[in-house]
């Protein structure tokens, strides 16, 4: 298990964000997630901390727990899912990728239908797809599964799209799993749909 951090790193790291622990990795999510993507290869498959410490020097960030340490500990990325296409390698998620500037959406974005207020929303819509999150993957038809690692969303997962992007998580509406990627992927393992608020009621 990787050491606490330091007070330091913490304040760079940011705080906790609603139910999401995203300062420590706790022993039962990790288990669970080892469990949803069928990894019992003692670590074969991780990355490991020499590496995950070198790839957040080079960019400049920490990654978010329990992500982080589901990376350096159980599995760099997955066949399998989520999302739709295999869950992508670290290395992989960070291509074409500038993580150390802040994700910069703080609520759901329609640009197919609004322009934001945004002078060149185009811009904007560049930073949304490639600015301070890792691309995990992908559903298909153009829709991303984002994991953001910069600024005040820092952990929670996005559904960015060719025409939007969302948080994911029950208290942003639309869906019934619990934020962050502990959550998106219980909510995935247990053959839900994504967005199933509504048919929860």
């Amino acid at each position: 298990m990787e050491p606490p951090l330091s007070h330091a790193a913490l304040s760079v790291a940011g705080a906790f964000m609603g139910r999401m622990n995203i300062e420590r990795a706790v022993p039962e999510e990790l288990a669970a997630l080892r469990e949803a993507f069928g990894v019992d290869d003692e670590g074969a498959s991780a990355l490991g901390w020499e590496a995950v410490h070198a790839f957040e020097a080079e960019h400049g960030v920490v990654l978010p727990e329990p992500y982080r340490t589901f990376v350096a500990e159980v599995s760099d990325g997955s066949f399998q899912g989520p999302p739709e296409y295999g869950l992508v390698g670290l290395a992989e998620s960070a291509k074409g990728q500038d993580l150390g500037r802040p994700f910069p959406l703080a609520e759901p974005w329609m640009w197919e239908d609004d322009d934001g207020g945004h002078a060149d929303p185009d811009a904007v819509v560049e930073q949304v797809v490639h600015q301070g999150s890792l691309n995990l993957g992908t559903d298909g038809c153009g829709m991303d599964w984002h994991l953001v690692v910069t600024g005040p969303h820092r952990g929670q997962i996005w559904q960015v799209t060719d025409v939007g992007a969302l948080p994911f998580g029950a208290e942003f509406g639309h869906t019934t799993a619990a934020p962050g990627f502990a959550g998106w992927v219980r909510h995935w393992a247990a053959g839900q749909e994504w967005f199933d608020a509504e048919s929860a009621q």
